[in-house]
């Protein structure tokens, strides 16, 4: 029903979308599945507007200083940009963003899942659409878990996640038990090890605006990071962030991976992955006394910069790539399981992608992230693996490095986490909070 409706009201929105004049739009995205998905199937947006498209296709951290130097130069290199849930409301503030309060009826923008709506929003009003939405959680090799003796539990703790992969790691058959982000970036390494701190008690800041590195959460959340990893992760982990890792689970080398709730529909796909067959799926992980799981909450997301000549033809491109019907065609010919997951409640409502077996845990995670209380202890922001302020983005991915650097044996703990403290408390000062 869902599939049929959706097909003929994208039949009746082509045949209401001639645009007056045919646009070329340049188009800012991340290298992910799919998105990549998304570019093969732009002949159907042309085909129904008129309007060309040109990609520009980087890699996460490169798309970020892309994107962000751009608007904030007013640099006019894109007319859609695929940006996230830290810079959504920032750039918002700043006039940066067009708004997109009228994409019709047709839409239904009251149909996108309020945690997506909320955190893409300013004062009510929606700056960008979301693609895909994301939480994060396990991924795991069910065949390895039984050879282990283990039981994945419904809600693991971190104690239990560290026994399995000592358990399932073979490196002499490079296999490893667990494989997580190690490279340097604010929406790399420490958007996973933000959002595990915020598991062990662990906040970037008191409500005073002061740094907590010098905390005892902290140098538990990196303690025990670091061990997992040297002991049972793969080598190299420092340069891995999310397409080196979803490579090494889809080669079978991965016991489990912690990370963005998207991938599902990859590790499950026997065109890509060798262990399709052998997966399964948990909440990501709590400490053990502290009532917070280590999951995050993301959108990629397309927003319009200010300014842009070709405004009506970026809409009609957003309508496009973000609507049920644009759903419906993705399952008619790929399968409900390869649809852009997280952003519209009515996919959730959809009998055929009920069926799909990460689909519940998907929508479990997104709705189990809390924005406005990431951590245990109050604290003075808002985002779950991230710090809903401008300067996140600078200081963010310094103390990135410098965790990368304790990650690939150059430093230790102690003193990654002693320049985390300088790093952030001279940002902080410097910004005036």
């Amino acid at each position: 029903m869902y599939l049929k409706g959706a097909l003929r009201a994208a039949t009746a929105l082509a045949l209401v979308s001639t645009a007056a004049s045919a646009d070329t739009i340049t188009i800012a995205t991340v290298n992910n599945g799919d998105m990549i998905r998304m570019q093969g199937l732009t002949a159907d947006f042309t085909e129904k507007t008129g309007h060309e498209v040109e990609w520009v296709t980087l890699e996460e951290n490169v798309l970020r200083q892309r994107v962000t130097t751009d608007i904030t130069t007013k640099g006019g290199a894109f007319d859609v940009m695929t940006i996230g849930m830290y810079e959504t409301p920032i750039w918002a503030k700043n006039d940066w963003l067009v708004a997109l309060d009228d994409l019709g009826e047709e839409y239904d923008a009251d149909d996108i899942l309020p945690a997506m709506r909320d955190g893409l929003s300013l004062d009510g009003t929606l700056y960008a659409a979301p693609f895909y939405g994301e939480s994060s959680m396990i991924m795991y090799r069910t065949d390895l878990m039984e050879a282990a003796g283990l039981d994945m539990p419904e809600e693991p703790t971190w104690q239990f996640i560290k026994e399995a992969a000592a358990a399932m790691t073979d490196k002499d058959a490079e296999t490893y038990g667990i494989c997580l982000r190690g490279k340097a970036g604010w929406g790399e390494n420490m958007a996973f090890l933000t959002a595990m701190s915020n598991s062990f008690g662990a906040r970037w800041f008191d409500e005073n605006w002061q740094p907590q590195f010098d905390g005892e959460a902290w140098a538990s959340t990196l303690d025990f990071y670091l061990d997992l990893m040297n002991n049972y992760g793969p080598p190299g982990a420092s340069t891995n962030g999310f397409n080196e890792n979803l490579s090494l689970f889809q080669q079978g080398k991965c016991g489990m991976w912690i990370d963005a709730t998207v991938a599902a529909s990859f590790v499950t796909n026997p065109d890509d992955s060798t262990v399709a067959d052998k997966v399964g799926f948990a909440l990501a992980p709590n400490s053990e006394g502290v009532d917070k799981k280590g999951n995050w909450l993301w959108a990629w997301a397309l927003g319009i910069p200010a300014g842009t000549d070709n405004e009506e033809a970026a809409k009609e491109f957003i309508k496009w790539a973000t609507s049920k019907e644009y759903i419906a065609m993705v399952a008619e010919k790929e399968g409900w399981a390869n649809v852009p997951p997280g952003a519209r409640t009515s996919l959730y409502e959809t009998p055929e992608y009920q069926e799909v077996p990460f689909a519940k845990m998907t929508l479990n995670a997104i709705n189990s992230a809390d924005p406005l209380n990431p951590s245990v202890d109050p604290v003075p922001y808002q985002g779950v693996q991230f710090v809903a302020i401008p300067e996140f983005a600078g200081f963010a991915t310094e103390v990135g490095q410098e965790f990368s650097a304790a990650l690939a044996g150059q430093q230790s703990a102690e003193e990654a986490l002693e320049k985390a403290q300088a790093i952030t408390t001279d940002a902080i000062e410097a910004a005036g909070y």
